[in-house]
């Protein structure tokens, strides 16, 4: 688990005030763990069948079981233990039909450097809410069906996800079973969209609801894409906003402007009524990434652009690492290609979580397959964050 001592490290300089909104300075390293690359669902069906043999940074395939890898969302159980979901599987709908779609409990120790996995389940529609035809007779979710790119908890245990493919927002029972039918963003369709019907995608593949966030009273989501829709400005993405009690878009869309068109969002989390953490980071990994880096992103658009306010928070290539964690050096780099989850721990400190995409990124040490790894970062400065944001 996450221990207290390693959460309540003394900071550095504190804030000075930009526009109204705090600057943060550089964050530091308050604890590191990981999980092997090769750790795999026990018991669990063979995967991998459709990438080649290999290898892949080292790693044959096919795989005898399913991979424990590709976390693209985070949810802090309060208690020690994070659920962390899995997306489509090895980066397509074409190759990832045997890759089950599953959330995970997870339990990390910064004392020891591990990651243990506790559990977990996978998402299945036995209901059939999915209308139209999925991979599997079983109704068991694969990586070919949806590309669960995000993920939030309820209240009541349920789970909402946010996919690519559509994008449609997937409503999931504890124990990951669909409660409704999926429900798409109007006016928006990706190539893997089986209602194109002839017509042209006007988001690029793998660029949907790449975040998702709950309001912090508990009544809204917010999907953030990934993607530029055709037509808008390019780096503007659309961040738009559900009513859960009615079940339908409130027509309220904010916009998030990329730092550069190059680069993408890996996760957002809501800090209060109007102010959401978001990470954007560019493609490269181990020396050829450059930008890696968390946002605090204002709805309020105090200087009238049309956009949401941006004041960075912590520039994950530049991280202080005082006492060496991880068997570091005194600057801690979090290297990878897709890192794809943000959690708040506390009001200074962020958990984050890389998507390893097993067996191809290799960010850490080249030609070697990364672990899933898992960091805390405490701030310069106080977020000063609704309490409802903790839940």
């Amino acid at each position: 688990m996450v221990s207290a001592a390693l959460l309540t490290l003394s900071l550095a300089s504190p804030a000075v005030a930009d526009r109204g909104a705090p600057d943060f300075g550089r964050a530091t390293l308050t604890g590191f763990a990981s999980l092997p690359a090769e750790t795999f669902v026990p018991g669990s069906e063979p995967s991998g069948s459709a990438i080649g043999a290999g290898p892949f940074n080292g790693i044959a395939a096919p795989f005898a079981h399913q991979p424990v890898q590709g976390f693209s969302g985070v949810v802090n159980r309060r208690d020690g233990t994070f659920d962390v979901l899995s997306d489509n599987g090895y980066g397509t709908k074409a190759n990832s039909a045997d890759f089950l779609l599953r959330v995970h409990r997870i339990e990390p120790d910064p004392r020891t450097g591990k990651v243990t996995v506790l559990g977990g389940f996978n998402l299945s529609d036995p209901d059939r809410h999915v209308p139209f035809p999925l991979t599997r007779a079983d109704r068991v979710l694969t990586g070919a069906d949806f590309d669960v790119e995000s993920i939030v908890r309820m209240p009541d245990g349920t789970y909402w996800s946010g996919d690519e493919f559509g994008p449609w927002l997937l409503h999931f029972s504890a124990k990951g079973r669909l409660l409704e039918a999926p429900v798409a963003l109007d006016g928006v369709k990706a190539p893997e969209n089986p209602y194109l019907n002839g017509a042209q995608p006007n988001i690029g593949s793998s660029k949907g609801f790449e975040g998702l966030v709950r309001s912090v009273d508990g009544c809204r989501l917010y999907p953030l894409l990934e993607g530029t829709v055709t037509g808008d400005t390019p780096g503007d993405l659309r961040f738009s906003e559900f009513d859960l009690r009615k079940r339908a878009y409130t027509g309220k869309r904010f916009v998030y402007r990329l730092e550069s068109t190059s680069n993408a969002i890996g996760d957002a989390i809501a800090v209060d009524r109007h102010r959401f953490l978001v990470i954007e980071r560019d493609g490269g990994q181990g020396d050829t990434a450059k930008f890696k880096r968390v946002y605090l992103a204002d709805t309020r658009d105090r200087d009238g652009d049309g956009l949401m306010d941006k004041t960075l928070v912590a520039d994950l290539l530049d991280i202080a690492n005082p006492k060496r964690l991880g068997g570091f050096g005194e600057t801690f780099r979090f290297p990878f290609q897709t890192i794809e989850d943000v959690n708040l721990v506390d009001d200074r400190t962020l958990a984050v979580l890389n998507d390893n995409n097993f067996p191809f990124s290799s960010g850490r040490t080249p030609g070697k397959a990364d672990d899933n790894e898992f960091i805390t970062i405490r701030l310069s400065a106080p977020l000063h964050a609704d309490w409802r944001a903790f839940r």
